[in-house]
């Protein structure tokens, strides 16, 4: 049985097909939404309380799994750079440059829709020309804002603070002694989840919850372990065994910690607040169940899913583009839609398959102009027998 890549110049395909099927969610999520009891951007009018035991089922992980998978390339790519100041440097080109591009080019579409939500009178050139660079509120939105493009700052936020900690005395020793304790016994089970569930539940009626870099206390004490893992796995064959030797704890970890987020949520669904015993409970299951199924899907791409096929390189390439486009498109055509009044399934299918045909054309046009594709995210093509590029 494989046990991770040959060497840390190889590439994983098991974890890329995990980001490649974790972004597959995040766009169904991201449509299911539009039609779930909870506030989005903008709502289809349609409201399912069906929807609410499958998302919550993966409302837990399904972020977490993409910082595990950064986590790990973070780690190719810190062996493969010069010096930790090249990896930083690697690292804010390739996040930064597409986050400031969706911030000018791709944000304000959604910021648009929803002060349109708010009453605001004009069309889109007269809010991008000057109405949508404000600082504070505007229509009853809070503006700048970057949107789902989030996960680009956490990430470089993360990579930096790897690229700091490497460059210290004696990193190396700390991780490999930190790798050690992780695989004996079941450390790698309990360890982690009492981390991230005491610090989750110790913010919990301190600090607010909400995304925002500086005060998310609830995301970085899931998304940074979880990174961290990622970055661990890579370097040391000894997590994968411990890994392996608990997938079937992790599993039964995972199931009884999403049976708990599901009944919590459809007991108070919607913007329903539960009340602080049963709210304490679902957030230490969601830490329970973000880091047993990121341990059991890692299990899962190293046995069965460590392979390569003609399509996993160009749909790993196209998940940063398709990231970047996806979410304006479902608000889009959301908000484009409703004077029309369709029926659920056919929005449904409509707003998946314009979805989609958006993400295969950023692709496509990324590939066919380097610039954009740099804009978006895409790496120049590799000369052959070059390295090829490592996956987020």
């Amino acid at each position: 049985m494989p046990i991770g890549p040959k060497s840390l110049s190889s590439r994983h395909y098991g974890l890329d097909w995990l980001r490649i099927g974790a972004f597959g969610v995040l766009i169904l999520y991201h449509i299911a939404i539009a039609f779930s009891p909870w506030h989005w951007v903008v709502t289809t009018g349609h409201a399912y309380t069906a929807l609410i035991a499958p998302m919550a089922a993966v409302t837990p992980w399904r972020l977490g799994l993409l910082f595990a998978v950064s986590g790990y390339a973070s780690a190719t790519l810190v062996a493969r750079a010069a010096t930790p100041h090249a990896f930083a440097a690697e690292r804010s080109r390739r996040l930064l440059v597409p986050l400031a591009f969706g911030m000018l080019a791709i944000v304000p579409l959604e910021m648009w829709v929803r002060v349109l939500e708010g009453g605001y009178p004009h069309g889109y050139l007269r809010f991008w020309l000057l109405d949508g660079w404000r600082v504070g509120t505007f229509y009853g939105v809070e503006f700048p804002s970057w949107e789902h493009l989030w996960f680009l700052v956490y990430l470089w936020t993360y990579s930096m603070l790897l690229a700091a900690f490497v460059v210290t005395a004696g990193a190396a020793r700390r991780m490999d002694r930190l790798a050690a304790w992780l695989s004996r016994g079941n450390r790698l089970l309990w360890a982690p989840i009492a981390l991230m569930a005491t610090i989750r539940l110790a913010a919990l009626f301190v600090v607010p919850e909400g995304q925002g870099l500086l005060h998310d206390v609830a995301g970085h004490s899931q998304y940074l372990p979880l990174f961290a893992l990622g970055y661990l796995v890579a370097r040391r064959p000894a997590l994968w065994r411990a890994l392996h030797r608990h997938a079937a704890g992790a599993i039964l970890l995972a199931l009884v910690a999403g049976g708990v987020v599901v009944s919590v949520e459809l007991q108070y669904p919607g913007d329903v607040v539960p009340p602080h015993l049963a709210m304490a409970a679902n957030r230490a299951a969601r830490s329970v169940m973000a880091w047993a199924m990121v341990a059991a899907l890692f299990h899962l791409a190293d046995r069965a899913f460590n392979r390569d096929h003609r399509l996993r390189k160009p749909l790993s390439r196209a998940v940063f583009p398709a990231y970047i486009v996806h979410h304006p498109v479902i608000v889009l055509v959301t908000w484009f839609t409703l004077p029309l009044a369709l029926d659920p399934w056919r929005e449904a299918a409509l707003l998946l398959a314009a979805t989609l045909l958006a993400c295969a054309a950023a692709y496509g046009a990324a590939r066919a102009w380097p610039g954009l594709g740099m804009l978006l995210g895409v790496p120049a093509p590799v000369a052959k027998g070059g390295r090829r590029p490592a996956i987020c």
